[in-house]
């Protein structure tokens, strides 16, 4: 194994979802000059983020998928409109 190629600041860090609101307390070596109290009365760095799985529509299920069938009837409508003019 090769020395020295492990950082050195690994620790528990705070992850704040601003979208959700969400806290989570994992492992990380992410630079915060913030901190905040976790629920077991510890203080931890504290890292902001914009979008975890906690708001990620793809992990909330609140995912809007197109109706591409019912585009493609319009263009085809659209295409025989014009064809006819």
């Amino acid at each position: 194994m090769k020395n020295d190629i492990h950082p050195q600041d690994y620790r528990k860090v705070i992850f704040h979802d601003n979208a959700s609101g969400q806290q989570f307390l994992v492992s990380s070596t992410m630079p915060s000059e913030e901190t905040a109290k976790w629920h077991d009365g510890k203080e931890y760095p504290l890292v902001k983020v914009e979008i975890s799985s906690a708001s990620h529509p793809f992990y909330t299920g609140t995912e809007k998928r197109l109706d591409t069938a019912g585009r493609a009837e319009k263009f085809k409508k659209r295409m025989a409109a014009a064809q006819k003019k």
